[in-house]
């Protein structure tokens, strides 16, 4: 049996180290002076200087950048699982007027192609003047992303157990309650899988900011990072730092939540 599973492990450690190789010598170069990256970028630093990091968190404004991301993704993350969260259990549970032809009609938003609108979105929120505001980031993939979550959480209320809410109807509970008390609890790892993807999608959207937004001071971090590589193009540390910075924050919420994420992908969630 190990004899049948090496040549699947060896091409899964070559993957894993085609996978690793770009991330450690980014992770290494962010750390080096310019001579030290031209001399090998995947040998250690001889010191480990954090100035990069100084640098592109002060001159590259990516503090500025970084907290306009957290504003927008955590806007975006809270209102998107909610909304989702109540329009799949109304959609997979409750009789909806309708159901039939609504729940396609919100699912468009996430089969029609965001560049395809992107243009009209742009002076639809001209007009109303939220171009160059937070609300030009945050209403557009909220939006987007109820279309997914819909239809995310439909699939996991409709998995449920009848038997457990037929329990909860006897005893009392009403829909509010049911949802609440009852399958919200076991819907955990499903709710934190869609928390994680919404979340990774905000975080970085590039071509919804790039056109909404002009004004430098109400940037993301991925339209911080495109025209910082464009002034800094020659310094390989300094951008290194920039690109750690961008994709530290994804890092994190991935290992905080990994457990749930891969259980809330192999469908697991039921028995939470």
């Amino acid at each position: 049996m190990r004899l049948r599973q090496l040549p699947r492990l060896v091409l899964l450690t070559v993957f894993l180290f085609i996978i690793l190789l770009p991330i450690i010598g980014l992770f290494l170069s962010a750390f080096k002076t310019d001579p030290e990256v031209i001399k090998g970028p995947f040998a250690l630093p001889q010191t480990w200087r954090l100035q990069a990091f100084e640098d592109a968190w002060t001159t590259g404004r990516f503090n500025l950048f970084f907290r306009n991301s957290v504003i927008v993704a955590v806007a975006v993350v809270l209102a998107s699982v909610f909304l989702s969260t109540l329009m799949g259990y109304a959609f997979a549970l409750l009789p909806v007027p309708g159901g039939k032809i609504l729940f396609p009609l919100v699912l468009i938003g996430y089969m029609v192609p965001f560049e395809a609108v992107i243009i009209p979105l742009y002076h639809f929120m001209n007009r109303l003047d939220l171009t160059d505001t937070y609300w030009a980031l945050i209403l557009p993939q909220i939006g987007l992303s109820i279309s997914f979550g819909t239809l995310w959480m439909t699939s996991f209320f409709r998995s449920t157990p009848a038997e457990l809410i037929d329990a909860a109807a006897i005893d009392g509970c009403t829909r509010w309650q049911t949802l609440w008390r009852i399958l919200w609890p076991l819907a955990r790892p499903a709710v934190l899988t869609l928390v994680v993807l919404v979340f990774m999608w905000t975080w970085n959207e590039f071509l919804l900011a790039l056109v909404m937004v002009q004004k430098e001071t109400m940037r993301t971090l991925p339209i911080g990072l495109a025209f910082f590589q464009g002034r800094y193009s020659a310094d390989i540390p300094l951008l290194a730092a920039g690109a750690l910075i961008v994709a530290g924050p994804i890092l994190v919420v991935y290992l905080i939540f990994q457990r749930y994420f891969i259980r809330g992908m192999l469908g697991g969630a039921v028995k939470g």
